[in-house]
């Protein structure tokens, strides 16, 4: 084993059979923390949100959260009536993207796709940065270097997903409950302090005047900005695939457990910091406010603090959970490059889960860190999701009306309203402070995805296999064809090899029994003229069985030289390039150090859309 393989082995573990991907399911006590926390961890600022907007008109507008937090609560109980419906109706996952696809059309698949990639990439940095909030609230001295703790929590939850779900699943599992835990006992122990003991003696007192300023719109701003708590929410339905047997339903009922939880611990610290009159301080959270007004700067005080840091830094898992499976699935669609459709050594979606890592930590570097610029962005994309998903399922009840339709249909056509306004709200109140943002990228997300397929689509026409087009009559060498399907490349670099050989050897590695069946089978039909070699690789590795297969030839037909000659289509434009995986450069830097084996390639261009106009 190379420096690198031995590096990477340690970092990420051993490789996993494809056959173990079952086991790689994970139980409802391990769903819940890996798929949920980014839910729960909004308590730590879904609140303060709210607060934000409403204190600066002074201590008595704060009871006017009382009413905003039980209208959010409300509409968390419509998204979670929604999405058991989602995970019922579609159990493969993808939630909005699919629902959308599915029910509206590809143009609102793409934007509730793009919406939801987007999110994904920023809960992972929102979520890191309340997490990094949280600790510098109980440890100031190290708030200026909030930016690169940030960064160092990124990489290192990256690296535990690389690991795979059913580890990294028992790791998260453990902070998630115990922030739980602490948080029920904070509201319980709260509330009983004030029905018992009152409030403590350094609350300040309300001022029963109505505020000037407190308008209609004003509300719903305070409401759309609290409604940041239900962010996450979406995240059981996208991932039902990763559930263990039956799927549907214990993602249905690992959901319920999370509205259940949210909905009782956001009313009880809602609650808690009307009751204290907290408002927002640059320098300190909500939540550590309620804390200390609870317990003092005790020993709960700090496990508050700690477990509130480490849920919010957790959250990010449920992005590292989300984005992979959703890239995955818009890859089979030819809208991301295939790559993303690729499973890692951990039988994990690792490009993905190395792309939303990235991607986050660049959104924290430019914003350094700042979670209330961040959190504009984050809203808009998780509300419009929410929209399409909601106005999808209308359609979808509409058309089919099963048993029962009426009630779904108005829990979904509820939900889909509420959300709409919210996402109006948010786009209006905080365009210029960066909602703008997000309402361009979209475009240009779906943009790119509109090129990807085109683009795919232009190379699998000049690829079809062509039944009229015969191979050479053969020459001479012993010529190694490694083939990946077939298609016009495969027969044209046939017909070469057998100008140069009259020994020419097909060879295919599949990944699993049907692959390897039903490539087999074509080929008896085609029936080229040269034999086809087919061996499987358990750990989906390419270069492994094509090496000990080529020290195989070399030993028994030690008297010919042996030639690879690599079938490899060119794309027209080099950004093409990188949509496609780099399989055939990896197998010639390879070969290209073996003793005794020549490597050629055969090169098949593709024609560019300019080329296909002139034809």
């Amino acid at each position: 084993m190379n420096m690198l393989g031995f590096v990477k082995r340690l970092i990420i573990g051993r490789p996993l059979r494809t056959e173990q991907l079952t086991e790689e399911k994970i139980p409802i006590w391990k769903a819940l923390p890996i798929l949920s926390s980014d839910a729960l961890s909004s308590l730590a600022y879904g609140t303060e949100q709210l607060l934000t907007v409403l204190a600066p008109l002074g201590l008595f507008a704060l009871w006017y959260s009382l009413p905003i937090t039980a209208a959010i609560v409300f509409l968390l109980a419509l998204l979670i009536l929604s999405y058991r419906q989602i995970i019922a109706s579609y159990p493969d996952g993808g939630g909005a993207y699919i629902v959308s696809t599915d029910n509206l059309g590809w143009q609102s698949g793409l934007v509730a796709g793009a919406s939801l990639l987007i999110d994904y990439t920023l809960t992972v940095a929102v979520s890191i940065t309340a997490g990094t909030d949280a600790l510098t609230s109980a440890f100031p001295a190290l708030h200026k270097h909030s930016t690169l703790i940030s960064v160092v929590f990124v990489f290192i939850i990256m690296v535990l997903n690389l690991r795979g779900l059913r580890e990294s699943g028992t790791i998260f599992s453990f902070p998630t409950y115990l922030f739980i835990l602490g948080i029920i006992v904070l509201v319980a122990v709260g509330l009983f302090g004030v029905i018992y003991h009152g409030l403590p003696s350094d609350v300040p007192p309300v001022h029963k005047k109505i505020p000037e300023g407190l308008t209609w719109f004003l509300l719903l701003r305070a409401f759309s900005s609290g409604c940041t708590a239900l962010t996450g929410v979406e995240a059981i339905s996208n991932a039902t695939p990763t559930f263990r047997k039956p799927e549907t339903v214990n993602a249905a009922k690992t959901l319920s457990m999370l509205g259940i939880l949210l909905g009782i611990l956001f009313a009880g610290t809602s609650l808690l910091a009307f009751l204290y009159h907290i408002t927002p301080k640059e320098t300190e959270t909500v939540l550590s406010q309620i804390a200390e007004h609870t317990f003092g700067r005790t020993l709960p005080y700090y496990y508050i603090q700690a477990t509130t840091a480490l849920i919010l830094i957790l959250a990010a898992n449920t992005s590292f959970s989300g984005f992979p499976l959703l890239a995955s699935i818009m890859a089979k669609d030819k809208f991301m490059p295939r790559f993303f459709s690729a499973r890692g050594d951990r039988l994990n979606f690792s490009n993905g889960i190395i792309t939303v890592a990235l991607a986050a930590i660049f959104l924290i570097v430019v914003f350094q860190g700042d979670i209330d610029r961040l959190i504009p962005l984050y809203a808009i994309g998780v509300f419009l999701s929410f929209t399409l998903a909601q106005l999808g399922m209308v359609k979808r009840w509409l058309k089919r009306k099963p048993k029962g339709w009426q009630l779904k249909l108005t829990i979904n056509a509820l939900g889909c309203v509420v959300s709409f306004i919210v996402l109006v709200i948010f786009a209006v109140t905080k365009f210029s402070e960066g909602a703008w943002i997000v309402i361009v990228v979209i475009p240009l997300f779906i943009l790119m995805f509109y090129k990807i397929r085109k683009h795919y689509e232009m190379v699998a026409d000049q690829l079809r296999f062509d039944e009229n087009l015969r191979c050479e009559p053969p020459t001479d060498h012993l010529v190694v064809l490694p083939i990946s399907g077939i298609n016009r490349v495969v027969q044209s670099s046939i017909a070469y090899a057998k100008m140069i050989s009259s020994h020419v050897i097909a060879f295919y590695i599949a990944f699993d029994d049907e692959s390897a069946k039903k490539l087999e089978e074509r080929w008896e039909e085609w029936n080229p003229g040269i034999p086809l070699i087919v061996t499987k690789s358990r750990y989906r590795s390419i270069l492994g069985p094509m090496l000990r297969f080529l020290e195989h030839l070399q030993v028994k037909e030690s008297n010919r030289q042996l030639t690879v000659l690599i079938p490899e289509f060119i794309p027209g434009r080099w950004w093409q390039r990188l949509l496609h995986n780099q399989t055939a450069i990896i197998i010639r830097v390879v070969l290209s150090v073996k003793k005794g084996i020549v490597v050629a390639t055969m090169p098949y261009r593709l024609k560019s859309k300019k080329d296909q106009e002139r034809c």
